[in-house]
Parts: C-alpha cells; sequence; structure tokens
C-alpha cells in the first residue's frame, strides 16, 4: 500500500476520534454550555469548564482540520486515472476548503473564549455580548452548518463510486452522509447536523480502514478504470 494512502487512513480514524470526543464532552461535561440558552449562562459555563473547552475546541476544529488535510488528498489520488478523477479534483479543493474553514473557526473561537473569560472578571455585560459575537462567528464558520463538509463527502461518493476507488457502498454511505449535512442549511432541519455527526464518525472509520488495508478495485485487478467513451 502507498504510504501517501496509509496516511490518509491514519488521518481518516484521527478524524473519526476528533468526533467521537467532541460528542461525548458535548452530552457529558459541556452538555450545560452546548446547550446554554441564553449569553449569561454560557458564559457561566464557559468560565467553570474555561480549560476543558479550551481542550474541546483544539481537537474538533484545529487537529480536525489538520487531519482534514492529508485524507483529502489521499482520496484525491485515489481516484487519480479513473473516471471519477474530474470530480475528485473537486472534491479535493472542498476537502481543503473544509479544513480552513474548520480551523479558522477554532482560532476565532480560542481567542475569543480566552477573551470572554477575561473580560467576565470586569464587565459581565460586555462579556456576555461579546460570547455571543464570537459563538455567532464560530458557528457560522465551523458547525452552525456543515455546507461545505457535506458537498465535500459528496463529492467524494461520487468521484469513488464513478471510479471504483472506494466500496461502492462506502461511497453511497458518503453520498447519504453529506446530503445530511446540506440539510443543516435549511431552518427547521438543523438537527441534521448531529445525524451528520453521528454518520461521518462511521464514514470517517470506513474510509480509514479502507485506505489502511485496501486498494482500489480498478488497481487490484491491474487495470485503470475504463476512460469515459467519446462522443461521436
Amino acid at each position: 500500500m502507498e504510504p501517501g494512502q496509509k496516511i490518509g487512513g491514519a488521518a481518516a480514524y484521527v478524524a473519526a476520534g476528533t468526533f467521537v470526543f467532541g460528542l461525548l464532552l458535548a452530552v457529558t461535561t459541556l452538555h450545560g454550555y452546548v446547550t446554554a440558552t441564553d449569553s449569561a449562562s454560557a458564559v457561566s459555563q464557559l468560565l467553570e469548564h474555561e480549560s476543558m473547552l479550551a481542550l474541546w475546541n483544539l481537537v474538533i476544529t484545529i487537529l480536525f482540520g489538520i487531519a482534514l488535510v492529508p485524507l483529502a488528498i489521499a482520496l484525491r489520488d485515489r481516484t487519480a486515472g479513473t473516471r471519477g478523477s474530474g470530480i475528485g479534483r473537486v472534491g479535493l479543493v472542498f476537502g481543503i476548503m473544509w479544513a480552513a474553514v474548520i480551523v479558522a473557526a477554532g482560532m476565532v473561537i480560542g481567542v475569543g473564549l480566552t477573551t470572554v473569560s477575561v473580560l467576565a472578571a470586569t464587565d459581565a455585560s460586555a462579556a456576555e455580548a461579546l460570547w455571543l459575537t464570537v459563538d455567532t462567528i464560530g458557528n457560522g464558520l465551523g458547525g452552525g452548518n456543515e455546507v461545505v463538509g457535506g458537498v465535500w463527502v459528496i463529492l467524494v461518493g461520487v468521484s469513488t463510486w464513478i471510479g471504483r476507488a472506494l466500496p461502492r457502498w462506502i461511497a453511497a454511505f458518503g453520498i447519504v452522509t453529506g446530503l445530511a449535512g446540506l440539510a443543516t442549511m435549511v431552518p427547521r432541519l438543523t438537527d441534521a447536523g448531529s445525524v451528520f455527526g453521528v454518520t461521518m464518525i462511521v464514514w470517517f472509520s470506513l474510509v480509514g480502514v479502507t485506505l489502511w488495508h485496501f486498494q482500489p478495485a480498478h488497481r487490484r485487478l491491474g487495470r485503470p478504470s475504463p476512460a469515459p467513451v467519446a462522443a461521436g
């Protein structure tokens, strides 16, 4: 197996781990923070769990964004020379874009939460207003909707289906998962983000196993994926 594929497989495992870590903290230690209905409650929870929030943000944004880059490259490389190559190139762009957006969100949130914590000691109202701003920007970039991530997973699914670069059932599962991400654009379907998060854990894990252990079908057969038939 090519080193780049194994690196991509390891990155997929890391990505799955960041999602598991994020969801576990969201339903346990940080449940009060993620379910806060007003800025005063959120700031209170922030001050109580500041260190854990900083770690949570670091893992689910910075670490995830870093892992996403070699994974996106490995999946693009897997479709090289196949009928899905063109779509795979577009998918790589969205994968890198998603990584950049997530890392940017993490940087904004990290600095913002620290500033809110410091400000809360002297001006509670200003701290609450700042938290609302940071939360809005952070959610807009990194979690309030999953449009960029959803598009990337769909493009990966389509390109690997066409090019036989992943087992077709995994490619199809990715497409369905990506559609759940796109559904977060609809105001009444924002809960689809939870579905997207859970199914992404499964998808990342499946992709990790495949990249680490198996060659694409067209390479196992010792021949390239058939090229599209020219018109005329």
